[in-house]
């Protein structure tokens, strides 16, 4: 039997385990990439470990998330600090401005065949380009820098056949939302989606990037696209053909499972408020009223997707709507040059957007937040409630295409009703390639020194694990809650990512504003919540605040992948219930106790409720190797005592 791309790359990586899927693996990582939401952690916990320089292959820091540098000295001191580690550890640095992690990552470092980690659950972007590409926590990332392996459960493999080819104003934008539609944010639990078959073929790389950059909103381990002739001609056009390494199955590759999309049956879709996989046609929701157009994120900002916009206005001749607000964020400085360079950038300009830094902004709520109650239409790749910044806000996901009718009409608009002639966009035998923005790491690092601003206050793990558990349920929350539900981003919150006792002040904010002070109050306890806790965002603060606050363990129906790992590297016992209706024999405020001296790998414990005197099954969701990570406290005092044992 032959391989599917996925096993080919974990079998050439594989450290630890058999490629079973379920099974626990350790596979060796080839690239890092952090940015500086989640990466300013992920060097802190670099720097604890105590190596002298990262043994991967290519580690970069990018700053792209956070670059408002207004309202205190912390964004500006933490990039300094960035740069320092980067400098001195052995990291390329990326520097604010310079562009969009995934989208740059793709453009000049992402090698067909080799393996990506990264602290940020979009790093399944490179993908795109045939890479096994994943998202983690920081910590997690800090270890693969260290030179150890990354732990996961060896995924199904989904594989995607596509067939025929995307018609006119319908982009790849729409083939993830049809998935979403399909399949909802739990889909791809526990899954690598591999597509195939003769649509591939159809499809540029900045195209299929985007397809695999939302497959994280299913909930999948990571998305990949085969390494062919498409691959090598973007490649040629960056200057790296050099790069280029040819993959795909084999034809007589097996799969767990086998989805079919036909893309010529696709229409223009649209995900509203407020989940990605709650999708409708454009035209069943069109006439409706908006008031901000937003074009840009990790997931549509390319140069096929903002030339493809351009060429939407430069046909119609339009302007802006006068009742919209709208903006571009180019996903690279390169996009921003070609741009320039073909004359798109002044109709842009003259059609009436403002054009926003190379950068994440809106997505994450750094700017250009929608008014109270406004509507937005974004090409974005997540509309959670309150993540625009904007808490009653609505927030709509549509293609460049959809986007740019929309701008026009001031409506929610299929793109097709414009009545312009097919838009192909051609990939440039050379591209504008400008890397006086990413910087190489120190000659002498020895000569480096960290750059420690004072608000910077480290804290990577607790105390080890006792053999008794007892508090309060803290508080008790539904299904499918976010990590932007339990820490959430904007230009507020995320200055203080480096200042763990402040940032842990907003816990859980979005839903319930007392959490912090109350957990403080009670010592500690637990939280209960209902199936995919913890999907979204890789932000291991969602797991190192409510360590902070003393939570205890988190009891739930289930996890999604990376926030699970999270609460494991931070010593937070993970645990679901056995029976999954017992959900609602638990209230917030019960008082629980956990005897925990015979914890085992998939083990059952008995929960006590004393409050209600009654007793419920929970499972241990831990292998062998967690089990000994929450015993220890955490991830970093397990590692430091098997790095000096070396």
């Amino acid at each position: 039997m032959g391989l599917n791309m996925v096993q080919k790359i974990v079998k050439a990586h594989l450290a630890e385990g058999r490629m079973t899927p379920g099974e626990t693996i350790g596979i060796r990582i080839d690239q890092t990439l952090t940015q500086d939401a989640t990466g300013t952690m992920a060097w802190l916990h670099f720097s604890a470990i105590g190596l002298p320089r990262v043994r991967t292959e290519l580690s970069v820091s990018y700053v792209d998330h956070n670059t408002l540098q207004a309202g205190g000295p912390e964004n500006a001191g933490d990039h300094l600090f960035l740069q320092s580690a980067a400098a001195k550890y052995g990291a390329f640095f990326s520097k604010a401005g310079g562009g969009i992690c995934h989208q740059l990552h793709i453009e000049r470092f992402a090698v067909p065949g080799k393996t990506l980690l990264g602290s940020d659950s979009h790093t399944p972007t490179a993908g795109g380009i045939g890479m096994l590409a994943i998202g983690a926590g920081g910590m997690d990332v800090a270890l693969a820098m260290a030179g150890e392996p990354f732990y996961l459960r060896m995924p199904k493999v989904v594989r995607v056949e596509l067939k025929g080819r995307l018609k006119p104003f319908v982009s790849a934008k729409d083939v993830i939302l049809e998935l979403l539609s399909r399949l909802s944010v739990k889909g791809g639990v526990g899954k690598a989606f591999e597509y195939g078959g003769p649509g591939v073929k159809t499809l540029t790389v900045p195209e299929r990037a985007t397809i695999c950059n939302m497959g994280a909103e299913l909930g999948a381990t990571t998305s990949i696209f085969p390494a062919d002739g498409e691959t090598y001609r973007f490649l040629k056009a960056q200057g790296r053909e050099r790069d280029f390494r040819p993959l795909s199955a084999d034809p007589d590759a097996d799969y767990d499972e086998v989805i079919e999309l036909d893309l010529s049956g696709i229409e223009p879709l649209v995900a509203r408020p407020h989940s990605p996989d709650n999708v409708k046609t454009v035209r069943e929701l069109s006439g409706l009223k908006v008031h901000q157009v937003a074009i840009g994120s990790c997931t549509n900002s390319s140069f096929r997707d903002l030339i493809t916009v351009a060429r939407i206005f430069q046909e119609t001749g339009a302007r802006v709507h006068p009742d919209i607000s709208a903006a571009i964020s180019p996903g690279s400085r390169q996009v921003l040059m070609l741009l320039a360079d073909m004359g798109l950038y002044q109709v842009l300009v003259s059609a009436g957007f403002r054009f926003l830094e190379c950068a994440c902004g809106p997505c994450i709520g750094m700017g250009f937040s929608p008014p109270a109650g406004g509507i937005s239409v974004r090409t974005f790749n997540r509309n959670f409630l309150g993540r625009s910044g904007t808490k009653d806000a609505e927030v709509y996901l549509v293609s460049p295409e959809t986007a740019a009718a929309t701008a026009i009409r001031g409506e929610l608009t299929d793109p097709r009703e414009l009545g312009v002639a097919p838009i192909e966009v051609s990939m440039p035998e050379r591209f504008p390639i400008d890397d006086s923005m990413i910087l190489a790491p120190a000659v002498d690092p020895d000569e480096v020194e960290l750059h420690m601003a004072p608000h910077i206050n480290y804290v990577g793990h607790k105390d080890p694990l006792p053999k008794e558990l007892s508090g309060e349920v803290l508080i008790k929350v539904g299904d499918n809650i976010t990590t932007d539900h339990i820490l959430p981003g904007g230009a507020r919150i995320l200055p203080l990512r480096s200042n763990i006792p402040a940032i842990a002040e907003y816990t859980f904010s979005v839903i319930d504003p007392a959490f912090a002070k109350r957990a403080k109050e009670k010592g500690g306890g637990f939280i209960v919540g209902g199936e995919n806790y913890g999907q979204g965002s890789s932000r291991e603060h969602a797991a190192i605040a409510p360590m902070y606050l003393g939570v205890k363990a988190v009891i739930v129906k289930s996890f999604a992948r990376i926030h699970h790992a999270n609460l494991v590297n931070f010593g937070i016992l993970p645990l679901t219930f056995v029976n999954p209706e017992d959900y609602e024999r638990i209230e917030q405020g019960d008082a629980l106790r956990l005897l925990v001296r015979e914890l085992s790998p998939g083990g059952i414990l008995t929960l006590v409720n004393e409050t209600k005197g009654e007793e419920v099954p929970v499972r241990v969701e831990l292998d062998a190797r967690g089990v000994e990570l929450v015993r220890a406290g955490g991830i970093l005092p397990y590692v430091r005592e098997k790095q000096g044992g070396r």
